[in-house]
Parts: structure tokens; C-alpha cells; sequence
């Protein structure tokens, strides 16, 4: 019994030459293992069976087409794949350029963690893993409250939603600068000059405003209305003065729910109001004018209050039973709810009481509905916030890597080899993507990886092989995609083989 659902994102490892960069680096190195069919198993291992790199080289088997490679190789083939780090992306960028369409009229840009599964964090200083550009292991914050050691991942990503550039550091950066190092690679090594960089509030800082205000670069970040000094809060907040696309009246938004038809009829409306804020770069002498877009939606509000009355539920149910539930985690915990006081009592110990915060509560509720953009673009209002809608699928391509594909915790010690792990769950992002755009978008990303993993064939002495797998709308269009088909009630040898060079057709 064999899986051949691998053969489909042979497919588009062969649309996007991932075989020519694997022979350009075999010719640049001179080894003799196969760095093709390494690179190429560790793809599919990765979206089909993810694991250390040990279990990838033993489930390769499984595969139709088995490999012939030891685990040895594996690891040295990993610390090429390191040393070739910005050269495979650069070509990765060319090839598929040609084989998908990208747009990269935008770029979304956000980072994330990986942790270890070790007790210490690498010895190496800040300062030496920065020079040298590695992977080291250090203990930072984690969105995941990880108590190990965690690396570092910037990704861009362009406006299609498809993997663009990768870059991997320390996990106690700050990620604020990662951003541009990355950007000026991306304008070295791809070629792009022209193109428009969405971040979140976290990567918002002035240096890296200032660098994509310059040239054809442009920038859209969200910015914190919490954050903002007490006159541009007051002007965010004000109920008068809103605008609506496409109409030319002032809204008060105090004032859209005084009916039950004005409730219905505004509750999926996004409001809007400009302020141009004047400024100056005196680095590179020219000035630095921004817009703050801030919106106001129904819909937004009361998700946002639906959402907090939950938490405060469970605040109240944890205040009324296990106190020892009550340590706060990180800003947006339930607990930051909670109210803990100390009670002083002459000559004993001190006790401590929990009461719903009420104050913090009610600070909160100020801010919902209310969402703020900062941009040098002088677009239309509804082209801006399309822009910045577009940052969820970053979001969800680190969740595909590490849900999906387990990218974490990584079993590996050497820093060229982790870094090579990266790589490698890049690059099977990039083929994920590119077949979830073949597939027309239609399909989760669960029930693509499922179907994969399930679609198996079972050998049939001097018969051929039999699929062992249920036939569906998605298995139609995977196939009809590839250009040949499995699902037939015996597939012989010969039309089998001929399905496998198929697959490694461009």
C-alpha cells in the first residue's frame, strides 16, 4: 500500500522548479547524494506526515516513488539548504512568478515564534547571532507562554495570498527590526521596487514607516487608539463628524441605533473619519505626511462585547471558585478582569480578596467598534482598509505551519540546520499555496491535507494498483488539476508510470 496523493504536490514542485534549484545547488557544491529527491521528500513529508526529520526519511517509504537517501545525507543536505538561505528564495521568487500570477502591489509582513523542546537557550551573544544572521535559540516573549528557548520568523507575503520571503533570528529580537533588513533583500535580490507594505500595530514603528516612505514605497499599519496622546484619543472617540462612502452626510454614531430600522439598516456599515498629520524625515531630508483613517462599525462592536462578555463570565466563575486560576496571563486573558486586593489584618497574615474589575471593564467598552489605520497613500478610504482586511491569511499561514505542518517544537541543535528546517517549511507553505490556488480556493486546509494523506493505493500482483480511497468532489478536482487520474478501479503499471512522469511535468 502506497500514498500518491503526494504526487499532486509533485505537481507543483515541478511547475515551480524546485528540481532546477536543487540541481543548481548540486552543481555549486559538488556532493553526490540526491539533493532533489531530499528536497522534495522533506516538502512532502512536511504537509503529508510532519515530524523530525529522522521519521520524515522512514515514512518516505511510503511513498509511490521511494527515495534513495540515508539520514545522514538528510543532514548535510540541511546545512546546505542554510548556506543557500537567500539564493533559494530569490530563485523560488522567479520561478514562480512565471508559473503562478503574483501581486506584488502589495506586501503583508508580520513575525512569529517557534519554541524548542531544550531547558537552556544557546550560548551565542546577541550581538554574534546578529552578525552572523543565525538561528539562535534564546528565551523571548511567546504568544503561546512557552517556557523554552524560541527562534524568530519575519514573513512577507504578497497580496495574493502566497509565501514571498522568509527571514529567521533570535527569538529575543524585537521584532520592529527585522522588518528591514528583509525589505532591502526583497529590493535587492527580487527586483521589486514599486509596492505598498501592511503591518499590524506591533511592526508600526516610526523607523519603519519612514523607510517604506520613501521611493515607490508605500506603507498601511494599524495603529492603537488606547496608545494615542490624549487630543488624538478625543478626536478618535468623538460620536459627530463620520463620513460613509459613497455619501455625502455627516453621521453621529451615537445616534444609529435610535430606531429599530436605523439599527438593522446601519449594523454592517463601516464609518469612517481622515486626519492628515504633517511630518518630517529629517534623515533622509523630505517630509513624512500621514492619514490616520479611523472606523467605526456596529458589527465590529458587538462582536467585540460579545467577546468580553464571555470573558467576563468566566471571570466571575473563577472568582467564585479556584483562585488558583487566577494568575494572570497576557492582556488579552480573561483574568485582566480581575481585581485582586490585599487585606491587612494586625499580627496575621495577609489575605487576598478577587472582585470583578469594573473600572477596567468599563474603560474597555470605550474602544469597541473602533478600529485606526495609519497610511502615506492618498487612495480612496474603502482601497486602504481593503488592504489592511487582507493581513488574516499571514495569520493563517502561521497557522498552517505550525498546526498543520507542526513546523514546532523542531528536534534539530545546529543553527544551519534549524535554519534549514525553516526553509523547508517555507517552501512547502509556497506549494500548499499554490495548489490551494489551482484548487480554486474552494477548500479548507484541512480537508485538502486529509485528502492527501488518505489517498492511498494498494499493489495488486500482475494486476496494477487499486485505490484504497473514497472518491469525493475534492479528489475530481485534484485530478482534473493534474491532468491524469488514480481513482480508476485498477490503474496498471505502465499507465501508473506514465502518471508519475506526468507529475513532473512544468
Amino acid at each position: 500500500s502506497y500514498n500518491i496523493g503526494y504526487l499532486f504536490l509533485q505537481k507543483i514542485y515541478h511547475e515551480l522548479s524546485m528540481d532546477l534549484i536543487a540541481s543548481h545547488i548540486t552543481k555549486r557544491h559538488h556532493f553526490q547524494y540526491d539533493m532533489d529527491a531530499i528536497l522534495s521528500r522533506l516538502i512532502y513529508g512536511r504537509i503529508l506526515f510532519p515530524g523530525s526529520k529522522l521519521s520524515t526519511c522512514r515514512l518516505s517509504g511510503d511513498l509511490l516513488e521511494r527515495p534513495d537517501f540515508e539520514y545522514h545525507q538528510v543532514e548535510r543536505a540541511l546545512s546546505v539548504i542554510a548556506s543557500e538561505f537567500d539564493t533559494i528564495q530569490a530563485e523560488l521568487y522567479k520561478f514562480s512568478s512565471s508559473a503562478v500570477p503574483r501581486k506584488t502591489g502589495v506586501l503583508y509582513y508580520d513575525c512569529t515564534n517557534f519554541y524548542f523542546e531544550i531547558e537552556e537557550e544557546d550560548s551565542i551573544s546577541n550581538e554574534e547571532a546578529d552578525e552572523k544572521d543565525t538561528a539562535a535559540r534564546k528565551y523571548g516573549q511567546c504568544k503561546q507562554h512557552q517556557p523554552s528557548p524560541i527562534v524568530q520568523m519575519g514573513l512577507f507575503m504578497d497580496y495574493s495570498g502566497i509565501p514571498l520571503a522568509i527571514c529567521i533570528g533570535r527569538g529575543n529580537r524585537n521584532e520592529q527590526t527585522t522588518l528591514i533588513p528583509l525589505e532591502e533583500k526583497i529590493l535587492q535580490d527580487f527586483e521589486l521596487a514599486k509596492f505598498v507594505v501592511c503591518t499590524d500595530a506591533g511592526l508600526a514603528s516610526e523607523a519603519n514607516r519612514q523607510f517604506n516612505n520613501f521611493g515607490e514605497r508605500s506603507f498601511v499599519t494599524t495603529v492603537s487608539i488606547k496608545t494615542m496622546d490624549d487630543s488624538l484619543k478625543t478626536w478618535c472617540l468623538e460620536p459627530s463628524g463620520w463620513s460613509l462612502e459613497g455619501s455625502k452626510e455627516s453621521f453621529n454614531i451615537e445616534h444609529l441605533e435610535d430606531t429599530d430600522e436605523d439599527k438593522e439598516k446601519n449594523h454592517d456599515k463601516i464609518f469612517y473619519k481622515l486626519k492628515y498629520i504633517e511630518g518630517y524625515d529629517e534623515k533622509r531630508d523630505i517630509e513624512f505626511n500621514q492619514t490616520l483613517i479611523v472606523t467605526f462599525s456596529l458589527k465590529y462592536r458587538n462582536y467585540l462585547r460579545r467577546k468580553r462578555d464571555g470573558q467576563v463570565q468566566r471571570a466571575q466563575a473563577a472568582i467564585a471558585g479556584n483562585h488558583s486560576s487566577l494568575e494572570k496571563k497576557n492582556q488579552h486573558d480573561f483574568r485582566r478582569f480581575v481585581k485582586q486586593e490585599t487585606q491587612n489584618s494586625k499580627g496575621k497574615k495577609a489575605a487576598l480578596s478577587y472582585s470583578l474589575n469594573e473600572e477596567k471593564i468599563a474603560e474597555e467598552q470605550k474602544y469597541d467598534g473602533f478600529y485606526a489605520v495609519e497610511t502615506n497613500l492618498d487612495d480612496n478610504v474603502s482601497d486602504i482598509l481593503k488592504i489592511n482586511r487582507g493581513r488574516w491569511e499571514i495569520e493563517e499561514s502561521f497557522r498552517i505551519m505550525k498546526d498543520e505542518f507542526l513546523s514546532r517544537p523542531a528536534y534539530l541543535s545546529r543553527a544551519d540546520r534549524i535554519k534549514a528546517h525553516f526553509m523547508t517549511c517555507f517552501m512547502s507553505l509556497l506549494v500548499y499555496r499554490v495548489l490551494e490556488k489551482r484548487l480554486g480556493s474552494r477548500y479548507t486546509c484541512d480537508q485538502i491535507v486529509s485528502t492527501l494523506r488518505n489517498m492511498r493505493v494498494t499493489r495488486a500482483k500482475d494486476l496494477g494498483y487499486i485505490p484504497s480511497y473514497t472518491r469525493t468532489d475534492l479528489t475530481d478536482a485534484l485530478h482534473e488539476y493534474a491532468g491524469f487520474r488514480t481513482d480508476y478501479e485498477i490503474t496498471r503499471e505502465k499507465t501508473m508510470k506514465g502518471i508519475i512522469r506526468k507529475s513532473k511535468m512544468r
